[in-house]
């Protein structure tokens, strides 16, 4: 990841697992990588180093307080997707393998694993002695009880998915846990690095429903002390915890004792805040203070790029005019992404075209681009024209997306080059969780003549499987879904060999952007940039925009 003054670069890695027997301890597992190389998070320093303001030394203790544009909406792991989520279990829970540096797996809580030959069980060996945040040992129980509650039939994980075709899940002993497979799924040993992996302890279960409302127990660094929803989230350390694979040098438990994590809706607010001393940290500071920001001694700026991010269109697919691909591919021709870019974000994000993020396995730019469509509104004139819409009948749609990042401006950009075409849309901006009901809603509506819909979304992922999430049937938003594409997904998941599945995923890919299906626009999209006052020390963001905390300590 990218960060600025203290400005850190890497490269993309891509995590993929041949499968075959092997054996896993706390060494790491070798990923292979494809196109772009491996690099660590923590690369030189651009521009010169600069010193912190303050002069005295940093010490243990205190608080920190991070804010952030919006809250949670869940500290359930298996009852949300958004960032702003799982930021925060990310520091409550743990996982099985974890991420390091230079994007290799490692064991965490697992300190050694084995895949069978023909990639049908994984069986994991815990480490020993570790505590759930209530006391109780950390065992192969919790393990079991974590991924059967994730793939239940009666209240499933949202990202059910992503823990792959699961037959059994056994305990062998109380440190060791066997997952066996109806068949083999080439990317579960990198989810068991994920947050949406995140081991909860069993004794949630009583629980009941105050369980990531009011309680959560998981063995992370931080527990939840109170969320005061709208409002703030406080955490105090975990004075028991135990570091074996996260990409940070703290051994145990974090150094400050507590981090306050605060919703402060407006930029400027929060930047003033931290000018002030009121905050320490804040995501997303105002995009056009970025260059005040750099020339502030007392400030440090970090601009994550290999987040795993990916910002797109989609469509509503139910109804016309989307239903036919040539309103889809009019919309595909009659933006310019580049100019949107250069106008609302400068050098802070990239053009994407590929349905994977950077960094990710199939992230070809030069292969997308062959299948994908370039500004061209001649052409997209031509095909509302096909389909009856001119200037004296515009086509009229509502174009969808979430608050800030500076989307709102993004999408009032691509709305005055869509007018230029002839498609009038209203803009809508909502919270990402009602824009996620809502865009599922509107594929799901059964009037077929009402306004149709599409939407700028965003979705962040380490492994092609993101897409099968998304648009293997039924879909993660019941949008477009087609046998063929069904037939495709699937071989990015059973097949193993490495570069089969690489050429699976590329037939997705090259399927979703010929229909306009999922038309890519730029990566990061959110939460990527942070600004910290340079008393924080030890600050980091790790692999897939993971903010670490354990390190940190406040200079005097």
């Amino acid at each position: 990841m990218s960060f600025e003054k203290r400005w850190f670069r890497s490269n993309g890695f891509y995590p993929t697992f041949p499968w075959g027997r092997r054996q896993v301890a706390i060494a790491a597992l070798t990923v292979m990588t494809l196109a772009m190389g491996a690099c660590s998070n923590n690369a030189p320093k651009a521009g010169g180093d600069k010193e912190s303001a303050s002069t005295g030394g940093s010490q243990a203790g205190g608080a920190l307080v991070w804010a952030r544009y919006g809250d949670a909406d869940s500290l359930d792991p298996h009852r949300t997707t958004t960032t702003l989520s799982w930021q925060i279990f990310d520091q409550v829970y743990d996982t099985l393998l974890a991420f390091n540096d230079e994007g290799e797996v490692v064991g965490n809580l697992a300190k050694e694993w084995t895949v069978s030959d023909d990639g049908l069980e994984v069986t994991f060996v815990l480490n020993p002695d570790i505590l759930c945040h209530d006391g109780t040992a950390f065992d192969a129980n919790d393990v079991k009880y974590t991924a059967e509650r994730a793939i239940s039939d009666e209240n499933p994980s949202v990202t059910k998915g992503a823990w792959g075709p699961i037959q059994s899940v056994d305990v062998v002993d109380d440190q060791t846990v066997k997952f066996s497979f109806n068949q083999p799924f080439g990317a579960f040993i990198s989810f068991m690095a994920d947050p949406f992996s995140s081991q909860i302890c069993n004794s949630a279960e009583s629980l009941g429903d105050d369980f990531g409302v009011t309680a959560a127990v998981g063995s992370g660094p931080w527990k939840l002390v109170s969320w005061t929803k709208g409002d703030e989230i406080v955490l105090e350390k975990n004075a028991d915890y135990q570091n074996f694979g996260r990409p940070i040098e703290n051994p145990g438990s974090p150094y400050l004792d507590q981090l306050i994590i605060k919703q402060i809706p407006e930029p400027q607010t929060r930047l003033a805040g931290l000018q002030t001393g009121e905050l320490q940290v804040i995501a997303e500071p105002p995009l056009e203070e970025l260059d005040t920001i750099r020339a502030d001694d007392s400030l440090d700026l970090y601009v994550a790029e290999k987040t795993g991010q990916n910002v797109f269109f989609e469509f509503t697919i139910s109804r016309p005019p989307f239903d036919d691909i040539r309103a889809r591919q009019a919309v595909a021709y009659a933006i310019d992404p580049d100019a949107a870019i250069d106008l609302v974000f400068g050098d802070v994000v990239k053009r994407e075209k590929c349905t994977v993020a950077r960094g990710v396995l199939g992230n070809d730019q030069d292969f997308c681009a062959e299948h994908g469509y370039e500004y061209n509104p001649e052409k997209a004139q031509a095909l509302l024209a096909e389909l009856g819409y001119g200037p004296e009948k515009p086509l009229e749609v509502t174009m969808m997306t979430w608050v800030g990042g500076n989307r709102e401006k993004m999408v009032q950009v691509f709305q005055s080059q869509l007018t230029q075409v002839g498609i009038k849309t209203n803009i809508e901006t909502m919270d990402i969780g009602t824009m996620n009901a809502r865009v599922k809603q509107e594929n799901e509506k059964a009037d077929t003549k009402s306004k149709s819909t599409f939407d700028m979304m965003g979705w962040a992922w380490y492994d092609p499987d993101i897409l099968h999430q998304l648009w293997h049937s039924p879909g993660a938003y019941s949008g477009y879904q087609t046998k063929e594409l069904d037939s495709l997904l699937d071989q990015t998941r059973t097949l193993v060999d490495p570069e089969k599945r690489l050429a699976a995923v590329q037939a997705v890919q090259k399927h979703l952007l010929e229909n306009a299906v999922h038309v890519p626009l730029y990566t990061p999209g959110w939460l990527w940039i942070y600004t910290t006052r340079s008393e924080v020390e030890g600050f980091k963001i790790g692999p897939f925009n993971r903010p670490l905390f354990n390190d940190v300590k406040l200079s005097s």
